[in-house]
């Protein structure tokens, strides 16, 4: 059977951006799989999700866009004013780029045309490309690709290396094409890709051996898998009787989860996005090492950074240490970290994601030693249930997560079995400039600058950005009126004039450079448009420093 095209493929992308109904999304990607070789379909999948390894494959394409860009000018021939055009109407750079090659080509396409498979293979020998002259390699690659491309190739060539697929398929309807494709139930599909974090290794399984053989899939050490997910509870009584008070209350901490795999000395650390953070934790690698009482186990929990007299700092500490690449000995003394954990997924041959959360938790407190464990209580009441979570904020800690006793783990999926219960702070402050947004946002301003007004100079002070909040309609109603209070234009940057309040909902300040005003807020989202409320009654950079230093009556601070 003759390799597929990879204009195929490009085909069925551009037929994807033209469709919003899941069902039809995901028979559509069936209907592609089921004409491929089924060799072919791990490289498909991974290029129709825009990923070209496994989430827990820590290698990278390691392309700057820069590259990309100065390979595309290359192939076309278009002048600064036609570019400025094509570039400010298209709605991301993977169709600017389409446009581009339609409009001006430069050169024919060489010959012979791509094929899928060589797709895939060049994409990952440029992210095994490394060392002296690695650059230049890479280069070679990537013209190797283009050069032969069409314009709608070139466009989704861009889109996979950029990866902004923007076409309405996420990991859940792909994974439904697949079970389609392959005549097996989605949640066997599902289920599979949750423990191997796999794409292409479910597709080539599923389409080859069927469902008996993705029943078998299960954890295994040292292959991450996908954390499970909490929804967003905002009222505290619904939360504690969301399961009939028949649940564990643990503090949520403001810190980075992590998930451990140990076999003896043998121990690394994944982070959230199972990325291998093993380097910048020696500490922790040496606790668990000395401590743990199992031979082998997956074990979760979150890495807070703390002040020398124990109390967490905030989030952007543990950053600064999750970052640092050298001198990780002088880190460790600059900002030390405690581990608490709070789940067992597997612990001496035995995979525990079935179990109820109560085992899982019996068994960590079995196998954790002298570890330090998340602080949970399991409530009798509403009154018992609320005084435990003031006394997460009392201690410093972003509220309290409340859990199914009876639930159980379920990698990668977000639902109510955990509730996250964050303690909120709100100020009303003034939008001062907006971005034009990309993918579904395209035409709309949907990227806000907030401004708290300094009451000397009575200028407006930016102290962060977000673009959450708002729905479709609130974001075209804002557009227009953002539009009517234009000052000037930098880029895809408009400024306005200071008049639109908003009431804000964030979780904490944090020191910033990036901003004048020196304070930035984490975790920002809209609640609502305050029309009631003129800018000079917004709150003022004076006080949000205030909020920022009374933060420290319950968290650490670095001296």
């Amino acid at each position: 059977m003759a390799e597929t095209l990879f204009a195929e493929l490009a085909q069925l992308g551009e037929r994807l951006e033209r469709t919003t109904k899941r069902g039809e999304l995901a028979a559509l990607l069936a209907g592609f799989l089921k004409s491929l070789p089924s060799a072919e379909a791990p490289a498909a999948v991974r290029l129709i999700i825009g990923r070209i390894f496994p989430e827990w494959d820590s290698r990278t394409l390691n392309v700057s866009g820069q590259a990309v860009m100065a390979v595309i000018e290359e192939l076309v021939d278009a002048s600064p004013t036609l570019r400025d055009e094509i570039y400010g109407q298209a709605a991301d750079t993977g169709e600017a780029v389409r446009v581009l090659l339609e409009r001006a080509p430069r050169q024919p396409l060489a010959s012979p045309p791509i094929t899928l498979v060589e797709v895939f293979e060049a994409l990952g020998q440029i992210a095994e490309t490394e060392g002296r002259g690695s650059r230049t390699r890479k280069m070679v690659l990537l013209r190797g690709l283009f050069s032969r491309a069409s314009a709608v190739e070139a466009k989704f060539l861009v889109k996979i290396i950029f990866g902004e697929m923007r076409h309405g398929v996420d990991e859940g309807i792909l994974l439904d094409g697949i079970a389609q494709a392959a005549g097996v139930k989605p949640r066997v599909v599902q289920r599979a890709n949750q423990v191997w974090g796999d794409l292409g290794k479910v597709a080539l399984t599923a389409l080859t051996a069927g469902e008996a053989e993705l029943t078998t899939a299960t954890v295994s050490l040292f292959q991450p898998i996908k954390p499970m997910l909490a929804q967003t509870a905002e009222d505290p009584a619904a939360a504690f009787g969301e399961h009939g008070g028949r649940v564990a209350v643990e503090y949520k901490l403001d810190g980075a989860r992590v998930q451990i795999h140990a076999r003896g000395q043998q121990v690394r650390i994944y982070s959230r996005q199972l990325s291998d953070v093993t380097d910048s934790l020696p500490d922790v690698v040496a606790e668990v090492r000395e401590k743990l009482t199992a031979a082998e186990a997956i074990l979760e929990g979150e890495v807070v950074a703390v002040s020398a007299e124990g109390r967490p700092l905030p989030f952007q500490h543990l950053m600064r240490r999750f970052r640092r690449k050298h001198e990780i000995e002088e880190a460790i003394v600059e900002i030390p970290v405690r581990l608490h954990l709070f789940d067992a997924l597997y612990v001496d041959a035995r995979s525990l994601i079935d179990a109820p959360n109560t085992e899982r938790w019996a068994v960590l407190e079995q196998v954790a030693g002298s570890l330090g464990m998340v602080r949970r209580l399991i409530p009798g009441s509403l009154e018992e249930f609320l005084a435990f979570a003031q006394a997460a904020v009392e201690d410093g800690h972003e509220g309290v997560m409340i859990k199914d006793l009876d639930s159980a783990y379920t990698p990668g999926v977000r639902g109510k079995a955990w509730l996250k219960l964050k303690h909120a702070i709100s100020v009303d402050l003034v939008v001062v400039a907006a971005d034009w947004g990309y993918g579904r946002r395209h035409g709309w301003l949907s990227n806000y600058h907030l401004a708290a007004r300094d009451s000397v100079t009575g200028q407006y002070m930016v102290v962060g950005k977000t673009f959450k909040g708002l729905t479709d309609t609130e974001f075209r109603e804002m557009t227009e009126r953002l539009l009517a209070l234009e000052q000037s234009r930098r880029g895809s940057t408009v400024f306005v004039l200071p008049q639109v309040v908003v009431e804000v909902l964030f979780n904490e300040i944090q020191a910033s450079s990036q901003y004048p005003s020196g304070l930035s807020l984490r975790f920002a989202r809209v609640s609502r448009i305050r029309d009631d409320k003129p800018p000079v009654e917004a709150e003022s950079l004076q006080n949000l420093r205030r909020l920022f230093d009374q933060q420290f009556e319950r968290k650490g601070r670095l001296t």
